[in-house]
């Protein structure tokens, strides 16, 4: 299909894009009065680090590796945290291979938004501590922990965090809830609980389903989350689907904005039993990302600090539109030249 071919033309013809734009991006931008970090949602996708297709072939470890995405890149989003409750060692060396103006944002593990994990995927300790009826499942859900189990996964994650926040190198924790997660009383107070969990923590919320922004919920989403100051996750994602939220353009925190890019791959976005990745194999072109630029301009005047961050990441589809997209901003700012 031709359009398939412009958003997925493969890594070869994304990674020569990419070149092309590699250096507005290895620095934060500054626009207006705040500084806005772009970069990727992961550094380690096995499709990311296979030869040629992203890192310099002496780049062969994992501390090779983030060392080499820092030069280029200000920001990164961690990923696999949630997936697995990390070590705090492993946020150490997180710290150790970065330069000290370097940005981790960290998601919130699944269990701590309502979604599922695997069990054998917890601590030993943990598991052991299981009721008996839960050992047996393959997954388990927050709901079904007993509290004292629910509040130590916070209480671990958050300490992991600490080295991170210590340092300056904590942009935020991303609380993404999922698809089922709709517009009601105790899902609102279920966001207020994580709020007053991550205490003075920096955090940001991303909803997936697009009945948060319908007709009937907008004002009140929008409202609740500039009442409360909780920074809102702006995002691109495959638009005509069920849960496909909307391009809102929405700063609700004057400390915080963040955007999200997922990609615009409608047929993989809803559909079970693929690879993660494919839901997010999308190359945007260059008339996509521009869309956002006004935008992220209008939330650099309203917010401080803007991150930036492409979850596209197949192969190198997302290091090389946070390229561009930081090359379309650097030329759009009024001293450019």
């Amino acid at each position: 299909m031709p359009e398939l071919s412009v958003h997925d033309p493969g890594p070869d013809v994304a990674g020569r894009r990419g070149e092309e734009h590699a250096a507005a991006a290895r620095e934060p931008l500054r626009v207006g009065d705040a500084t806005v970090r772009i970069g990727t949602a992961s550094w380690t996708d096995p499709t990311m680090t296979a030869p040629g297709v992203f890192y310099p072939p002496d780049a062969g470890t994992a501390e090779e590796r983030l060392h080499y995405y820092a030069s280029q890149f200000p920001i990164v989003e961690v990923d696999a945290t949630y997936y697995a409750l990390p070590a705090r060692r492993t946020a150490e060396l997180w710290l150790e291979r970065t330069p000290p103006d370097f940005t981790f944002d960290i998601k919130a593990h699944a269990l701590m938004t309502g979604q599922p994990s695997e069990v054998k995927r917890l601590p030993q300790d943990l598991r052991e501590a299981l009721p008996a009826d839960l050992l047996d499942q393959k997954r388990v859900y927050a709901r079904d922990l007993p509290r004292d189990i629910e509040d130590e996964i916070w209480s671990r994650f958050l300490d992991v965090l600490e080295p991170l926040r210590s340092s300056g190198k904590l942009g935020a924790l991303f609380l993404q809830y999922p698809r089922w997660f709709f517009p009601t009383s105790e899902s609102r107070e279920e966001i207020l609980r994580a709020r007053d969990r991550v205490g003075d923590l920096p955090f940001a919320v991303e909803l997936r389903h697009a009945s948060w922004f319908n007709d009937k919920n907008r004002e009140r989403t929008m409202r609740f989350l500039a009442d409360h100051s909780i920074p809102f996750v702006m995002v691109d994602a495959p638009p005509g689907t069920k849960s496909s939220v909307p391009p809102v353009t929405l700063v609700s925190s004057p400390k915080l904005a963040v955007v999200r890019f997922h990609g615009r791959r409608s047929e993989t976005w809803e559909q079970r039993g693929i690879p993660v990745v494919e839901r997010f194999r999308y190359l945007y072109d260059e008339s996509e990302l521009g869309e956002w630029v006004p935008r992220i301009r209008e939330a650099a005047a309203s917010a401080p600090e803007v991150h930036v961050l492409m979850n596209n990441c197949y192969a190198n589809y997302g290091t090389t539109n946070a390229r561009e997209i930081a090359d379309l901003l650097a030329a759009d700012l009024p001293h450019a030249g």
